[in-house]
């Protein structure tokens, strides 16, 4: 089922619900026609690219109640950078930030965009007083629209954290420090790391596995089924990439992101026993499922079905 623009009462019931859905980022010229109205960005007959990334936002808005804003994880961000999102939008929106890779990546991987730390340890690693200060106080302005922070963390390799217990007592004592108040979540890429110590430590501080679709991970379903998955008063998904595929294959077959490439049933099926679960059960605080273009190559399309297997609409 194409998306449609009808959905937004069923988005706003659901955020009412606490339930928040969405996708990972929005910035995206293929929804033009689907989400976004062609007419809004023309320059000179054109699309204009620097208006329509200025200003997609505000359309995107008026359907959807909540985004995840990936580019937080790249750079931490500024007073004015989070202002500018922020008047675009509703009071009752919701923006989750990925957490700046600084304090997640433990050895930087040698790539360009790391310069001379390529391949270097980051002294930085799990620093608390470095995400209160360069992260979580920018966010304080805005702090009504924030909805979770996720501390991604990618692949952890050989010598890194040899047990998964290693990797629960380090985010345990970081956990510790952190301010309360704030939505918090945790997204690993080590399958290992799934482990009753793990999600122990999650429970103790409240704080949200943000279950993920990705290359080398169980499927959101498959992780749903661990027994205390769910340690928190509220719930995080990311349906980011069909586990098994790469994600620069996703890039390179799915882009401009304008139709469904691929179906990932499974994936749409454990989003809906989501959305399902969520609503018969509504969480304390708010829960955030995201989706993204690389999964099936169009998130809209794939969070409209979503929302069918949950049987809020008619299939």
């Amino acid at each position: 089922m194409p998306f449609s623009r009808s959905l937004t009462p069923t988005l706003a019931s659901l955020a009412d619900q606490n339930v928040y859905l969405g996708t990972s980022s929005w910035k995206y010229p293929g929804w033009i026609g689907q989400l976004y109205t062609e007419d809004r960005y023309l320059y000179r007959g054109k699309v204009a690219k620097t208006r329509f990334e200025r200003n997609c936002l505000e359309e995107y808005g008026e359907v959807f109640k909540s985004v995840c804003v990936d580019a937080g994880y790249y750079r931490f961000p500024t007073d004015k950078y989070l202002a500018g999102l922020a008047e675009q939008v509703p009071d009752d929106f919701k923006f989750s930030f990925k957490v700046t890779d600084q304090i997640t990546i433990k050895k930087f991987p040698k790539l360009p965009r790391f310069g001379d730390l390529a391949g270097k340890e980051n002294d930085y690693f799990l620093n608390a007083d470095l995400f209160k200060n360069l992260f979580l106080r920018p966010c304080e302005s805005i702090q009504a629209k924030v909805g979770i922070l996720i501390f991604e963390f990618s692949r952890f390799y050989s010598g890194q954290f040899d047990q998964g217990r290693e990797f629960a007592d380090a985010i345990d004592a970081f956990l510790a420090q952190l301010p309360t108040g704030w939505q918090y979540g945790i997204e690993i890429r080590n399958e290992s790391f799934l482990h009753p110590d793990y999600f122990a430590v999650l429970a103790k501080h409240n704080v949200a596995h943000v279950y993920n679709n990705w290359q080398k991970m169980p499927s959101v379903g498959e992780q749903m089924n661990i027994e205390n998955s769910r340690p928190a008063a509220f719930t995080a998904a990311r349906f980011l990439l069909t586990p098994g595929r790469a994600y620069n294959d996703a890039v390179e077959s799915f882009s401009p992101y304008d139709k469904t490439a691929q179906i990932d049933e499974e994936a749409r099926t454990a989003g809906g026993t989501l959305i399902t679960s969520l609503t018969k059960a509504p969480a304390k605080q708010p829960s955030f499922i995201y989706l993204n273009n690389r999964l099936e190559g169009n998130a809209l399309n794939t969070l409209h079905a979503m929302i069918q297997k949950a049987r809020i609409l008619p299939e």
